[in-house]
């Protein structure tokens, strides 16, 4: 059965090497009791290997291209059900049985949301090993008053906490991408109160993080110059502090000064 080509609008890039994949195995701490969730399955490289060694695979693919290649790569693997459509619009939480943790090779133009939705909208997954472009591995844990310290890196910081890193290399892929990748890993930790809520601040403190944070929330409609200056002013923060200056914890205090 010949290849299908990668669609670049689908930010698809196919994992070829199967060298890679006892990395993604150590780094994921696979066991004959996970349920696994693999959103861009692909060419099913990596689906055949979890499915190897878990108890259960869901695997979620955008493009009905590639379900005659898959379902040819996954014969005989009663242990992987294949779900097609978008995982960003998808209910994945009523998956049965429900996923443990989330190992990927992601297709780009959804890696970032993909994980940073997965952070509270799927409580029961504790684990994630996901391979996403370098830049976006280096935000996830990025540390405040740098470059790629943003939102997101916020957000996944006080949600989870990082357990492994592994550069890779653009060979193991088809077609090869013209940036590096990385595997990261990271596993669960109890995620603050009104989570919901936080997100709505840390999105509004970096929409405009070029000015100060009280402006920044303010023209987010998040909180008043004068509401987030006296609440900077309770955590022990100046009005002038810009959003990056902040660690994840602070937001936090913020959060909780903005409801008193």
């Amino acid at each position: 059965m010949s290849r299908p080509a990668a669609k670049k609008s689908l930010g698809q890039h196919f994992l070829i090497d199967e060298n890679l994949l006892g990395v993604i195995g150590r780094l994921a701490e696979l066991g004959p009791d996970d349920v696994i969730l693999e959103v861009g399955p692909g060419l099913g490289v990596l689906t055949a290997y979890l499915a190897e060694h878990t108890g259960c695979v869901h695997a979620v693919e955008l493009d009905r291209r590639l379900e005659p290649r898959l379902r040819d790569a996954l014969s005989g693997r009663d242990n992987v059900m294949l779900h097609f459509g978008d995982a960003l619009r998808l209910d994945l939480q009523k998956l049965e049985p429900a996923p443990t943790k989330l190992v990927s090779n992601l297709p780009y133009n959804i890696a970032t949301p993909l994980v940073v939705e997965s952070l509270d909208r799927l409580s029961s997954v504790s684990r994630w090993t996901v391979m996403v472009q370098r830049e976006v591995a280096d935000r996830f844990f990025a540390r405040p008053e740098t470059k790629a310290y943003g939102s997101v890196s916020v957000l996944v910081q006080l949600a989870a906490e990082r357990t492994g890193f592994h550069p890779v290399s653009r060979t193991v892929f088809r077609p090869q991408p013209n940036v590096d990748s990385a595997l990261v890993a990271f596993r669960r930790k109890p995620l603050p109160n009104a989570y919901p809520r936080l997100k709505e601040l840390v999105s509004g403190a970096f929409a405009h993080r070029r000015k100060r944070l009280p402006n920044s929330l303010e023209l987010a409609g998040v909180a008043t110059r004068a509401q987030a200056a006296a609440a900077l002013e309770s955590i022990g923060r100046e009005a002038e502090v810009r959003a990056e200056e902040l660690a994840p914890e602070e937001f936090v205090a913020l959060a909780e000064a903005l409801e008193r």
